[in-house]
């Protein structure tokens, strides 16, 4: 499981002129916050929990704002370079912080994409790149034979084909191949190591914007609040995405029921959030620890990451009434079926409450959503995929 993202935040931003003469870009105001925050949301709901930032100017302050804070569960460490480095020297000055594989990404763009679909895709030892259609001569374009990535072009007004949409898996190795100095990724190593079939390309079409031009930056403002504002699906666990044996708590004891992983992936891949909401009053009656609920949910994540799919939040409550432990001995607003762990959701994480909704197997799970106001559907068997599928809307990207 790829669990580290790669942000190069480091460019001059010169297209951009007086705003980046004393802010990095990645740092400009889009819709009341610093753009970078869009990207770093995305790692990190992703199931990111490395995340490295590599600076250079004004990297100070990319410093002062991010280095070794968490975020949503992620760590965030920022290495700023002493001199320009371009790129690919970025990328090769970082090689001592760096997991055997990993996540990259520009600073100065956003795609809407799974990337843990991305990350599953990456072949051993080699790279492979998020691809984009989009009209216009502003952007170089890739050249493929299938996903093969075999070269690319200056922007041109009549070049044909996707452009590198500037997301990218990659093994360690490629690092370790580029030299020291000021060299570009995308000018230098990427056309070098597709001219020896080393790159793979898989075409997303999600949303795009690269804000490293004035009316591009402008045009965020308004698209990137609205477009990050998204539905949920709301997953009881146990009897919905595993057999419920009574009391699940390691991983040996969890059963995917059919079509789960796949209908956690569909939510991924059509851009709602995937939240998971369980009761746990196994921690209350004395089963089992707090640590074994998160260590079962870690697990989980990882089972998920290589089917490229991913769980946004777990949400769980170890509290009961009647509880053997007295520190867990209580009534809780978040027990179902009252709709604490939903309120709080929806509290914490920009969702589209209105076309949200609630899949769960049991009459307290349904009362929860109606409590807190979000549609809900009783799945008692078959395939969940299927079931999800039917009750999924289509969603502008």
């Amino acid at each position: 499981m790829l669990r580290q993202a790669v942000f190069l935040v480091g460019g001059l931003g010169t297209r951009l002129k007086e705003r980046t003469w004393g802010t990095p870009k990645p740092l400009l105001d889009v819709g009341g916050r610093p753009f970078l925050e869009y990207l770093l949301d995305e790692a990190a709901r992703q199931s990111f929990t490395d995340i490295l930032l590599l600076a250079g100017h004004l990297g100070d302050q990319v410093r002062t704002l991010y280095d070794r804070r968490q975020w949503r569960g992620a760590r965030i460490q920022v290495l700023c370079e002493s001199e320009p480095l371009g790129t690919g020297g970025a990328l090769r000055f970082a090689l001592p912080h760096l997991q055997q594989q990993f996540l990259l990404a520009n600073g100065d763009s956003f795609f809407d994409i799974n990337l843990r679909a991305l990350a599953a895709s990456l072949p051993d030892g080699g790279t492979i790149m998020a691809l984009r259609n989009v009209a216009g001569d502003r952007y170089g374009r890739v050249k493929l034979d299938g996903d093969q990535v075999l070269s690319f072009y200056a922007p041109s007004e009549n070049m044909k084909g996707p452009i590198n949409g500037g997301i990218y898996a990659l093994s360690r190795t490629v690092v370790e191949t580029i030299p020291d100095g000021k060299i570009s990724l995308e000018g230098d190593i990427f056309p070098s190591l597709a001219a020896r079939g080393g790159i793979r390309g898989r075409a997303f079409d999600g949303y795009f914007i690269d804000i490293g031009v004035p009316q591009d930056l402008e045009r965020a403002q308004t698209e990137l609040p609205r477009l990050v504002r998204r539905p949920a699906i709301f997953f009881d666990r146990d009897g919905v995405l595993n057999r419920d044996i009574g009391y699940v708590h390691r991983p040996e004891e969890f059963e995917w029921l059919e079509g789960a992983k796949s209908a956690i992936r569909l939510c991924n891949d059509a851009g709602y959030f995937a939240f998971v909401v369980t009761n746990q009053a196994g921690v209350a009656r004395g089963y089992y620890d707090e640590s074994d609920v998160e260590k079962l949910h870690a697990w989980i994540r990882a089972e998920l990451a290589r089917d490229g799919a991913y769980i946004d939040a777990f949400e769980y409550c170890p509290h009961h009434i009647d509880g053997a432990r007295t520190e867990y001995r209580r009534a809780c607003r978040r027990r179902k079926p009252e709709p604490g762990m939903i309120l709080d959701l929806l509290a914490n994480w920009p969702v589209d409450k209105d076309a949200s909704l609630l899949i769960g197997n049991t009459e307290s799970d349904l009362d929860a959503a109606a409590a807190a106001g979000i549609s809900a559907h009783l799945y008692q068997h078959g395939d969940l995929a299927a079931f999800v599928a039917a009750r999924l809307e289509t969603r502008p990207r």
